[in-house]
């Protein structure tokens, strides 16, 4: 069974260009992001995909410096992108990142992918109100070949996995329940804003730069500094059109 990490990454962004590049701790958002995923447990892989857009020739160049899996692939249909990306990589299973999570939460994909291990099945899918930019999604590249197939509508092309969530029916699904303790919704641990990125900085700041400092302690430190987690509570997250 050969388990994936692919990562999502482009340097178009409408309310924070080239956000994957900007400096993070002592580092960039981009090496916070590859740095938890290669250290999850039971992956073989770990690719950055990304466009075929000039803009994202940076993204590949720092990938062939610091020795990352590189795929570039449509820059509009993500779907295509992503099933291409995970095909190339003979992948059994995937694990879904995007890159403006600079504090993925290493230990739940970890127990995810047990969980695949123990139960195999098409999605696990993360049960809980989690702040957003911790969730990992894991799935069969069966089942995302099928979603490459007969997801049509523009939604579906862009968020990969949407038309799987839309149509569950037609999949073998097992829930994870992610525990209580990082079950604080009104926190946004992703970046997508001016505040995201202040907010993330604050984080990697207090932290010393540990860019494997586990999503437990981001969130209790967000949520015994409010002035802190405040900073981005107000962002409203652009809707699934």
């Amino acid at each position: 069974m050969k388990v994936n990490i692919i990562i999502q990454a482009r340097m178009g962004s409408s309310r924070l260009p080239g956000k994957v590049l900007k400096p993070l701790g002592n580092s960039i958002v981009l090496d916070y992001v590859v740095s938890r995923c290669k250290r999850i447990k039971g992956v073989d892989e770990v690719i950055v995909a990304t466009t075929i857009s000039k803009q994202d020739a940076d993204i590949e160049k720092w990938c062939q410096r610091n020795r990352v899996n590189c795929f570039r692939g449509s820059e509009l249909d993500v779907l295509d992108r992503y099933y291409k990306c995970a095909k190339l990589y003979q992948s059994d299973y995937i694990i879904r990142v995007t890159s403006d999570c600079p504090f993925v939460d290493i230990e739940m994909a970890e127990n995810i992918i047990k969980k695949m291990i123990n139960n195999p099945c098409d999605f696990v899918k993360v049960e809980g109100d989690l702040p957003r930019g911790l969730v990992v999604e894991m799935f069969a590249f069966n089942a995302l070949e099928y979603i490459y197939k007969n997801g049509k509508e523009e939604r579906h092309r862009e968020h990969v996995t949407y038309y799987g969530y839309e149509n569950e029916d037609k999949f073998s699904v097992k829930k994870y329940f992610a525990p209580d303790s990082l079950c604080n919704p009104e926190l946004r641990i992703t970046l997508d804003t001016v505040e995201d990125y202040e907010l993330c900085k604050m984080i990697a700041q207090h932290f010393n730069n540990d860019k494997l400092v586990s999503s437990n302690q981001v969130v209790n430190f967000l949520v015994n500094n409010p002035e802190v987690a405040n900073i981005n509570s107000h962002i409203v997250q652009k809707p699934v059109k």
